[in-house]
């Protein structure tokens, strides 16, 4: 679950957290997504590392068209709405409906804790075009744990915006990206280091991964940080 920090009276930004609806504009369709801060805390509103994601994908140059993705920590469901969007495009910016017809099964892997799904799925079906939908799957992954129902390696891209704050589930976090990587596999993880802990994180994923910053956004203060397995490298 996508876990950060919050504080009370942080103005402008604590009211846009507690509204009912946040709306963003992402591969050439209007997103509104659900809030429930009450009810579910952290995990059910948009930060700032998914909204820096969404646009790293978008104007980065980065074709998901026809790869196999997966989204851990999704909450809100924004990351993944926006990367079933653009690995539905063309180069002329047409979503490519006839394709639909015959591919079968889902491109993009929408995960979360239990707690979260069925708020995460609302917001999925919201927003995704019913002929659109057949691409994308929610499915609950707690890290570390059940990973046999996922395949090993299957994933061209693991995404995953602002997921590193927990210490104590750093080493699970690991292992799951461990389970899902193959040699080609790209993770791209969007966040604000806050803590020293965040350092601590990087320096584990450097002990299993190659890792390098790609973004940042001096705006929001976001970092991100792509990581592949051993020496391999591929360039955007």
């Amino acid at each position: 679950m996508a876990l950060v920090p919050y504080e009370e009276g942080a103005g402008w930004g604590a009211r846009q957290l507690h509204s009912p609806w946040a709306s963003y504009r992402f591969a050439s369709h209007t997103i509104r997504l659900k809030q429930d801060w009450r009810r579910l805390g952290v995990a059910a509103v948009v930060w700032d590392a998914a909204v820096v994601l969404c646009t790293y994908l978008e104007i980065g140059g980065i074709d998901l068209r026809d790869q196999s993705v997966i989204e851990l920590g999704a909450g809100t469901g924004l990351l993944g709405i926006v990367a079933t969007l653009l690995a539905l495009k063309s180069s002329s910016g047409e979503l490519l409906i006839h394709i639909l017809l015959y591919h079968l099964g889902a491109h993009v892997t929408i995960t979360d804790r239990a707690a979260a799904l069925e708020f995460l799925e609302s917001n999925v079906q919201a927003n995704l075009p019913s002929e659109v939908r057949p691409r994308a799957v929610v499915k609950e992954l707690t890290w570390g744990k059940d990973l046999g129902n996922f395949p090993p390696g299957a994933f061209d891209f693991i995404l995953g915006a602002d997921i590193v704050y927990l210490e104590e589930t750093f080493t699970e976090l690991l292992q799951t990206l461990e389970h899902l990587c193959s040699e080609q596999t790209v993770i791209l993880l969007s966040c604000r280091i806050r803590y020293e802990r965040d350092h601590r994180f990087l320096k584990m994923l450097r002990g299993h991964f190659s890792v390098y910053e790609v973004h940042y956004d001096p705006s929001k203060d976001v970092r991100i940080y792509k990581a592949q397995r051993g020496s391999h490298k591929v360039d955007f």
